[in-house]
C-alpha cells in the first residue's frame, strides 16, 4: 500500500510503511520499504536507520546513494562524500554508481566546491549521445554543476544534452536551459 500512495501522499505512505514495519520489523524488505518511503517523505534520519537496518539484514550495496543523499539532508554532506569514497561506493557499477556520483557532487556543491562537484560527474557514461532518465539525471546534474562553477555556456550545453536525453520529462532542463538563455 505504501508503495501505491507514495506518489501521491508521501505522509500516508509513511504511515502504511511505518505499520508494516511494526508488524514485520524483522523483514529486510520491509525496513528497505520503510527506509525508501521515510525518504521521500523528508524523513532523513528515519530513513537512514531503516535502509541501514535493510542492509544489516539483507547485505549488499544497494541504495547507497540513497544513504548517502539522507546524510546531506541532515546537513552532513562530508559523510555523503565519505559514501562515496569508500570501498563500497567505488566498487559499484551501473546506474547505482551514476547516482552514488550524482548525490556526491550535490554534497560537494553543499560545500561550494563546485569545481570538485564537476569532476565527480565526468567520466566515461558523461555521452550526449545517450538516452533516459539515468543519463538525463547525470547531465542535468553535471549542467548544474557547471553553472555553478562559473562555466554557464557548458552548462546550457548540457541542458540541451539533457533535456535531449529526457525521453519521459523528468526533469526541467528545457525550463533551465531557458533561463539561461533569457528566454524563460
Amino acid at each position: 500500500m505504501a508503495a501505491q500512495v507514495l506518489d501521491d501522499d508521501p505522509q500516508l505512505a509513511l504511515a502504511h510503511a511505518r505499520a508494516a514495519r511494526q508488524r514485520a520489523g524483522r523483514i529486510a524488505v520491509v525496513r528497505e520499504t520503510a527506509g525508501v518511503v521515510a525518504y521521500h517523505a523528508g524523513e532523513w534520519a528515519e530513513a537512514l536507520s531503516e535502509l541501514r537496518a535493510a542492509r544489516r539484514m539483507a547485505g549488499g550495496s544497494g541504495l547507497l546513494a540513497v544513504m548517502a543523499d539522507c546524510e546531506r539532508g541532515l546537513g552532513r554532506p562530508e559523510r555523503a562524500i565519505e559514501m562515496g569514497r569508500s570501498d563500497e561506493g567505488r566498487a559499484l557499477t551501473g546506474d547505482e554508481a551514476i547516482e552514488l556520483r550524482i548525490v556526491v557532487a550535490g554534497a560537494r556543491m553543499d560545500l561550494g566546491q563546485y569545481d570538485q562537484a564537476v569532476v565527480t560527474l565526468q567520466a566515461s557514461d558523461l555521452d550526449p549521445a545517450r538516452t533516459g532518465s539515468g543519463p538525463a539525471r547525470l547531465f542535468y546534474a553535471y549542467a548544474d554543476a557547471l553553472v555553478a562553477a562559473g562555466r554557464t555556456d557548458e552548462g546550457l550545453t548540457w541542458f540541451f544534452n539533457a533535456a535531449a536525453a529526457d525521453l519521459d520529462g523528468e526533469t526541467d532542463a528545457e525550463e533551465r536551459a531557458a533561463e539561461l538563455t533569457g528566454e524563460g
